[in-house]
């Protein structure tokens, strides 16, 4: 995608990354809308950054989803680009079914399931656009598991072969697909990680990510630096060590 020019929906972007992404695209001349579930939230930040506009959507819903659809739709007829951010990360215990199954179902629902429905409501719009772009949002941990996290671990790594996949099929379209595939970023995914010496800070990770927007327009993957360590284990050879070394630390595993 080009770096500016675009009218660009980035749902889940009331906070972390997908705010900050938000922000940084809309001063690189985007037409921005976010999206959230916190009618306040959007009120504020709408208010606190004028030109940016904001919608109301629940991606767990897919009834939300569509009626946003809609709405961004009515009001944008030249969105291009369509930002898959929503996503939850959640602790988890798998040893017992009752210390891990209904947060795998909701962190299924919301990282894997919101984002099909989302390229769902707008990829008939999206294919009949001169130049789209669906850019979805996976993680470094898609290809190094964190012990604590197996759920999200798993719907990362179906983000990212979902991207390639469909890749592949929309190769005969005007539509491509990015993958961001962000390392350990200082937010609020987790409690406390905001402080996480170990995370990219939050303003470091989205400059450097536009950046890598800006300079490689036709990319598969956008990858900072951090974020190969993760991403190449195996291709390096030393996939054992990668794991070792991203469990150990991490602040909150046991």
């Amino acid at each position: 995608m080009n770096i500016s020019g675009n009218t660009i929906f980035i749902p889940g972007s009331t906070s972390g990354i997908g705010l900050a992404l938000a922000l940084a695209l809309r001063a690189r001349g985007n037409t921005v809308i976010i999206g959230g579930r916190r009618t306040e939230l959007l009120e504020r930040i709408a208010a606190e950054h004028p030109g940016i506009d904001t919608v109301r959507i629940d991606t767990t819903d897919a009834e939300s989803i569509g009626s946003a659809a809609k709405e961004v739709l009515a009001r944008h007829p030249d969105l291009n680009v369509l930002v898959t951010m929503s996503g939850i990360m959640r602790i988890e215990d798998w040893h017992q079914p009752e210390s891990f199954l209904a947060s795998a179902e909701s962190v299924i629902t919301t990282n894997v399931l919101g984002p099909i429905r989302l390229i769902a409501a707008f990829i008939e719009h999206l294919r009949a656009r001169p130049d789209a772009t669906i850019v979805t949002v996976s993680s470094g941990l898609a290809f190094t598991p964190l012990k604590i996290t197996p759920s999200y671990n798993a719907s990362k790594a179906a983000i990212h072969m979902l991207s390639e996949s469909i890749r592949l099929q929309l190769a005969d379209t005007n539509v491509k697909i990015t993958e961001l595939v962000p390392p350990s970023v200082r937010t609020s995914l987790l409690p406390g990680h905001e402080d996480n010496e170990h995370a990219v800070p939050l303003d470091e990770f989205v400059a450097e990510a536009v950046a890598l927007l800006e300079s490689q327009p036709d990319a598969k993957e956008i990858q900072v630096e951090r974020v190969k360590f993760l991403r190449y284990g195996e291709a390096r050879g030393d996939y054992d060590q990668v794991v070792e070394t991203v469990n150990a630390s991490d602040p909150h595993g046991k």
